[in-house]
């Protein structure tokens, strides 16, 4: 595959049947993935196939393979003129996301009692594979209401306070979604697990912010070097992975009759208007608000063990999530149009003075969350005016190996140590879950940040670094 070398962090792939628009890849030349092991580039011509695609299937400093879209993938496609939506295009962790909390603490305050606040995380965090978690709900009833309500509902019953709502993305829930949309085995699914981390990259990190780039934003934020913060990185569980299997599966049979066909069986896709493609975003925004609240009640989880042991408060800065499709209004060839926008694997930045802000962050742009891999920093950026991608951005360091290749060259036991080795407290689920995650599986955050903010993409704000972890 040829790539054009536009400018050190923009790298495009021209267009050519099947593809509709051309490909945009926003990387350096070291981050760029392997043709010769990473099909991830190809994923990118591919989703430039999909009906109604407009601008450019754009990739982020983060791209690696993934299932129809490349992980780090961003694509549009126009509503009005046969845009379709494509569950790939989403993921099977639907509003999986990243929640920030900055505690009234500095990091020489904590040292004295990091090891029982690690203790106290590691019991009051459910994680792993199965069911356990923090919020036992009635039955589907109530499941519905945190469907619907996502981390609005979630306040409502008292987990939580109002200012968290302000600082979360769609003010705590998706107003679409719809319940109905939902399978009995999904929601078999997901009735044991609201409060709850998951396994795989998922984590619990209590970091200290170690720079600070942009003294306004991180002050508008809530920000300052020293503090300790909170870093929650979950999804939608069970469930999410089920509606996204369910819509697949529905959107596979259905194209033939919409006279779509896709280069790749895995973007199987229907119009955004058609039953199937408005059933489909109902169930995903259901999906998004129960990992909204499932972020909030882990965030009171975390809040309650800082309050027993350090007797400080933990105030949310900001929760975004990386894996979602929504309709929004940008520019395109002159004109305002609306469309469908996929991020999977990455994130929404709007810049300063977005309406979509709270009044308090519109001065400065939306908080950007993008967690570097165990063991290494962490950045806090904002969204920049007139950025590329829908404003959009990458949500992480991305992997290089595979979790098998990774637990090949390293024991979990191991790891720990040498995590601890560098003052970085560390809770594990497992030994194999640890060492799945190594540092070494995953791209230098260092150079992603630095390729994000050169592309034009964000600008950053804050490091952050880890001063212990609790893993699934």
């Amino acid at each position: 595959m040829d790539l054009v070398e536009e400018t050190p962090y923009r790298f495009r792939i021209d267009r050519h049947d099947p593809m509709r628009v051309p490909g945009v890849v926003f990387a350096s030349r070291d981050l760029m993935p392997d043709l010769g092991t990473d099909k991830s580039l190809a994923q990118v011509a591919n989703v430039a196939a999909l009906p109604g695609i407009v601008a450019a299937s754009y990739a982020m400093p983060d791209l690696h393979w993934g299932y129809g879209f490349p992980i780090g993938g961003v694509a549009a496609t126009d509503v009005a003129a046969d845009g379709v939506v494509s569950p790939g295009g989403v993921g099977f962790d639907i509003s999986c996301g990243v929640r920030l909390l900055a505690a009234d603490l500095d990091l020489a305050g904590l040292r004295p009692v990091l090891d029982p606040l690690m203790d106290g995380l590691d019991v009051a965090i459910p994680r792993g594979m199965g069911k356990g978690a923090v919020w036992q709900l009635t039955g589907r009833a109530q499941l519905d209401e945190v469907l619907r309500g996502g981390s609005r509902y979630a306040v409502e019953q008292g987990h939580g306070v109002e200012r968290d709502l302000h600082r979360c993305e769609d003010y705590g829930a998706v107003s679409e979604a719809d319940p109905g949309q939902v399978s009995g085995r999904a929601v078999e699914r997901g009735q044991g697990q609201v409060g709850s981390l998951g396994s795989g990259n998922h984590f619990l990190e209590v970091q200290a912010v170690d720079q600070v780039y942009d003294e306004r934003a991180a002050t508008a934020f809530g920000l300052r070097t020293g503090q300790v913060c909170v870093m929650i990185h979950c999804g939608s569980r069970g469930m999410g992975h089920q509606i996204c299997t369910d819509h697949v599966r529905v959107m596979e049979t259905v194209m033939p009759r919409y006279g779509i066909t896709v280069p790749d069986r895995q973007l199987a896709c229907a119009p955004v208007s058609s039953p199937e493609g408005r059933g489909y975003l109902g169930a995903m925004a259901a999906a998004a608000n129960y990992a909204r609240a499932n972020r909030q009640l882990l965030t009171e989880s975390a809040r309650r063990v800082f309050d027993r042991v350090t007797g400080c408060r933990l105030d949310l800065v900001y929760d975004i999530s990386h894996n979602l499709a929504k309709i929004e209004t940008h520019g395109v060839d002159g004109g305002r149009r609306e469309l469908c926008v996929h991020r999977k694997g990455a994130t929404r930045a709007l810049p300063s003075g977005h309406p979509d802000l709270p009044d308090d962050l519109r001065a400065v742009g939306q908080p950007v969350l993008i967690p570097g891999s165990m063991g290494t920093p962490s950045y806090v950026l904002t969204g920049v005016p007139d950025a590329p991608a829908f404003a959009s951005t990458c949500h992480g360091a991305g992997r290089t190996q595979s979790r098998k290749q990774a637990t090949t060259s390293i024991r979990g036991q191991d790891l720990r140590r040498q995590l601890e080795a560098h003052n970085i407290a560390v809770r594990g689920a497992s030994w194999r879950g640890l060492a799945e995650e190594k540092p070494e599986a995953y791209k230098d955050i260092n150079a992603v940040v630095d390729a994000a903010e050169g592309a034009g993409l964000c600008r950053r704000v804050a490091r952050l670094v880890p001063v212990g972890v609790v893993k699934g």
